[in-house]
Parts: C-alpha cells; structure tokens; sequence
C-alpha cells in the first residue's frame, strides 16, 4: 500500500506539471505495467522526432495534448486516471515489450488486469480528433472529460480582412457604386455561397464522422 501512495504521488506531481507525462522504458515498467495499481493510464505509442518523418503522429500528438489539458484544467482532474507517452526513441524496449511496429497507438492500462481488446484505441475507424479520443477514454474508465480547445482567431481576421476589403472598394469607388447593383455577381456569390455550404467538406466539419464506418451486420470496414 505504500508502495501505491508513491506511485500515485509522484504520477500527480508530474500530472501537476505537466499535463502528458513522458515515459521511457523504466517509468512505464515500474508506473504502468508493475502492480500494486489502482489507477488507469492512457499511453500514446508515437514517433515524434523529425528524423521519423511521422506526420501523422504530429496531428494526433497536438489532438492527444488537447485532451491532457481539458483534463488536467478542468473538475474531471483526478488520480483517478493519468495521461502519458512513450515514444520509440526515448523506450524502444517498450515498443518490443508490446510487439508493437506501429504509431501513433492509444492504448489503455486499466487500474485492475491486463489491457483487453477494447483498450486500443481503433485510430483508422475513429480517427485522432480530441473529442474522439474523450468518448473512447470515458467508455474505457468512466472518467468524462469536456474537451476545451485553445481559440482560434483564423476565422474573425479572415472575416476582418474581407470587411477591410470591401469598406476600401466602396471609399474608392463612392462615386460609382453601379457594381453593387450588378445582379450576375451577387448570384455568382450566392451561388458559391451555397455549394460551399453544401460541400462534403462542410457536412465533415460539422458532423466530425470518423474516418472509416464498421458495418455491424460483417464487422468490415
């Protein structure tokens, strides 16, 4: 039992500092896979350094952070659950361990037991979003967790920019606004309008469907 109080307290104050603890080989055998535990751990398997090339990994490390953080900032922080990363570089041995030869991989290690089928996460079928990731975490270890992303100002200073745009045409053009009038560009913008609108894209940005569907009668993808 002591042992477990030390585990936990040094999971939190790493937790406190950092919201995704790195692990090599000798934290993940003695904090994850070592008993006595009580507490769940999410471990991302990845290949961040550049001379990997991985940019897939990348994407789903900026998601996976996203996660952490909405977790550690929030009132579903708790030892209850800790978020951590192995990458090949810093604990190869554990990739071996796990005869494991792919990244990025999400997988969980219950408090109690070994991780079974569902604790690896099905990152083609779902996908890597933050959101996705929070679902997946919450059927795996009741824990639910609201995720919160950073703004994004992108949106307001393109609105901005376009505003700026007009407002300079309309002062250079006060003496001759005919061209506000002209009914064949306001329905080519309408009608680009619309398209955009409904776009596949645009239903994706929505609806956040996941990469790939299962079907449930075959199980194919």
């Amino acid at each position: 039992q002591m042992v477990l109080s030390e585990k936990v307290n040094q999971l939190m104050e790493w937790a406190s500092k950092r919201s995704v603890i790195r692990m090599n080989g000798d934290k993940f055998r003695r904090l994850v896979k070592a008993p006595p535990r009580n507490y769940s751990v999410i471990v991302m398997f990845t290949a961040l350094q550049p001379h990997r090339q991985c940019v897939v990994c990348k994407q789903a490390d900026e998601e996976y952070q996203i996660l952490a953080n909405s977790w550690r900032y929030s009132s579903a922080f708790t030892n209850r659950i800790f978020f951590a990363m192995v990458d090949f570089d810093e604990g190869s041995d554990v990739f071996q361990m796990l005869n494991m030869n792919s990244a990025p991989t999400f997988i969980n290690f219950p408090a109690k037991g070994k991780p079974k089928r569902g604790d690896t996460y099905e990152l083609q079928v779902r996908g890597f979003a933050a959101e996705q990731l929070a679902r997946w975490v919450a059927d795996r270890t009741d824990v639910h967790i609201r995720v919160i992303r950073p703004p994004n100002y992108a949106g307001p200073l393109m609105l901005g920019l376009l505003l700026a745009v007009i407002g300079g045409l309309v002062y250079l053009r006060g003496s001759n606004l005919d061209f506000l009038y002209n009914k064949t560009g306001w329905a080519f913008a309408a009608l680009c309008f619309v398209l955009a609108m409904t776009s596949g894209q645009m239903w994706n940005h929505i609806r956040g469907p996941p990469y790939a569907h299962k079907n449930p009668h075959t199980g194919q993808v």
